[in-house]
């Protein structure tokens, strides 16, 4: 969704428990979508991502909880740090077409879930998606925060950066976002992990804490 190439590490089990990240912070979008993150996946390997959409807005506009995976199947690609990439996004009656991508360098499976997550968002608000895939694509340029982190990879403890944005606080026209312009999208990402991206988070809560809203997207290092 908020790029046209979306981008996308298995460390060795001699590294050290935390690896170091650069003290100044990247641009969130750069971070996101600007990266061979896919440089470090094996061919031959497989990406899998629990995820997971629930809300609880009467008469369930969101239709009922989803809680599903999506699968990169991950094969060469014409240079060193690009992949070619099968997806399989969901499974069973929840099956969506995705894919697949060529000679790519980024992990697709961000773009992936905005790109799902912005078709349901504007059907709900009734908007024009390609307002709302601005917004918070200059959400992420422009208004986001980047912080050091760690995150829990195969037992150890490894650096990431921790990107938020609320991207509708100060929007114009967030008086028609229903309850919706507290928006706050989370992304973790970190060298140390395959494919680099650790989770994503769409959270939305109501004034009295309803949850509206819950997306999450989240690599699984267990799964094949």
């Amino acid at each position: 969704m908020l790029a046209s190439a979306p981008t996308l590490a298995q460390g060795a089990l001699e590294a050290p428990a935390v690896t170091k990240t650069s003290t100044a912070p990247p641009n969130a979008s750069d971070l996101l979508f600007e990266q061979p993150q896919m440089k470090n996946v094996p061919a031959g390997t497989t990406l899998t991502y629990t995820y997971l959409r629930r809300s609880g807005i009467s008469k369930g506009p969101f239709g009922p909880p989803l809680d599903d995976t999506i699968k990169l199947g991950i094969e060469p690609g014409k240079s060193a740090d690009s992949r070619d990439i099968r997806v399989q996004m969901f499974s069973g009656a929840n099956r969506f077409p995705a894919g697949p991508f060529e000679d790519m360098p980024g992990n697709p499976v961000m773009t992936l879930f905005l790109e799902h997550h912005l078709i349901d968002l504007a059907r709900v608000l009734m908007a024009n998606p390609r307002y709302i895939k601005n917004a918070i694509r200059k959400g992420l340029r422009d208004n986001a925060t980047v912080t050091p982190t760690e995150v829990d990879y195969k037992g150890r403890k490894v650096a990431a950066w921790r990107v938020e944005t609320r991207p509708f606080l100060d929007d114009k026209m967030k008086e028609r976002m229903r309850g919706f312009e507290n928006l706050t999208y989370t992304f973790v990402t970190s060298d140390a992990v395959p494919g680099e991206l650790v989770s994503i988070e769409a959270s939305s809560k109501n004034a009295e804490g309803g949850e509206l809203l819950q997306e999450n997207l989240t690599y699984d290092p267990n799964a094949g």
